[in-house]
């Protein structure tokens, strides 16, 4: 699939497979020797990869993290946590996990602290998201909406101002709104603020937050007055639960899908996704390598399973590029940036 002419608008439970043995020794000494010998081999050769960050990114490592787990060759456990993309960055940077899921490009902050850390990385798009603005089923007067007054709604000058429907649009009716989001820790939080406020993290305070997508899906959809915005692939899983909006950026009313993100029409909101890899992480080295070889191959099929966009094949060959060579750093230089196609993002001079 070819789809490198887009525009990106970027602010850009594990299961555990161990290896075991036995033996038939003829005595209890020799059954705490054969024991004892058996949780030596199996610390030495059962490595843990822990992975944190975005509950967006969640689905599509997880998936992928236990496909590789059921392949009695990959002697390795698989931790997925999720904390958000920026308490995922604090643990990556302070080397405490070998790959942090991202649904936003590494900050100024996050690097420095990486590399005061001597924590060496590499920035791997796997998949696009067209983050999502959803209200409750019942909500019968909310088709679509402006990126403006999604802005009216979610500046920090809204909170205890903007607080019913009808302050956002006359039509609408005299009803209380009440909002659900992304927590400050979430990648999501940051795109979703200097997308539509214009400045990341600025964003009012009074509405129920979280960086986990499917509490915010359980909140719409327990409440008749909600709107909340997160993962396109958590609306995905849950359509009978939600309503989805339109969003319009000043070019008509856009439905967030497939093709509106492979074809550049859902702007703002079309994001993409990544994994940063640290590969000098002591005894993971190898391991860490060959997942993360092992993801890039089955990312893009992962992605279109779990609700995402694949990357263009393009992307992905550059993934391998990187991977191989052990290019370090970030093309996004820890700031926004818009109007740049992923191709030459990726070909860009990484910084570290």
């Amino acid at each position: 699939m070819k789809i490198t002419t887009q525009r990106l608008v970027i602010t850009v439970g594990v299961s555990v497979l161990a290896a075991s043995c036995s033996s038939t020794p003829e005595s209890s000494s020799n059954i705490q020797q054969s024991q004892q010998a058996t949780k030596v081999a199996n610390s030495e050769t059962v490595t843990v990869i822990k992975i944190d960050g975005s509950s967006t990114v969640y689905p599509i490592t997880n998936a992928i993290a236990k496909e590789f787990q059921a392949d009695s060759k990959n002697n390795a456990q698989i931790k997925v946590s999720v904390s958000g993309s920026s308490g995922g960055f604090e643990k990556f940077c302070a080397g405490e996990t070998d790959i942090s899921n991202a649904s936003r490009p590494i900050n100024q902050t996050e690097m420095a602290a990486c590399k005061k850390n001597g924590v060496a990385y590499m920035e791997l798009p796997i998949a696009f998201d067209a983050l999502t603005v959803a209200v409750n089923p019942q909500n019968n007067w909310v088709k679509d909406i402006t990126v403006t007054e999604l802005k009216k709604i979610w500046e920090p000058e809204a909170e205890g101002k903007i607080t019913h429907w009808n302050q956002v649009r006359a039509s609408w009716p005299d009803r209380p709104i009440k909002l659900y989001g992304a927590g400050d820790k979430s990648g999501t939080f940051d795109y979703f603020t200097e997308a539509i406020v214009g400045k990341a993290k600025a964003s009012r305070t009074d509405y129920t937050a979280s960086e986990d997508d499917e509490v915010l899906v359980t909140g719409i959809n327990q409440d008749p007055e909600a709107l909340g915005y997160f993962g396109y692939a958590y609306y995905e899983e849950n359509k009978d639960k939600l309503k989805v909006v339109a969003v319009n950026n000043g070019k008509g009313a856009v439905l967030p899908s497939r093709e509106t993100v492979e074809k550049a029409k859902y702007q703002p909101l079309s994001r993409p996704l990544f994994i940063y890899v640290n590969l000098w992480s002591s005894k993971n080295k190898t391991i860490v390598y060959k997942f993360a070889d092992f993801y890039i191959k089955n990312a893009g099929k992962t992605a279109i399973s779990v609700g995402y966009v694949p990357l263009p094949e393009e992307a992905y060959k550059l993934d391998y590029v990187h991977l191989y060579k052990g290019k370090v750093g970030t093309v996004f230089g820890g700031k926004s940036q818009f109007d740049l196609t992923l191709g030459e993002l990726l070909r860009k001079q990484k910084q570290f």
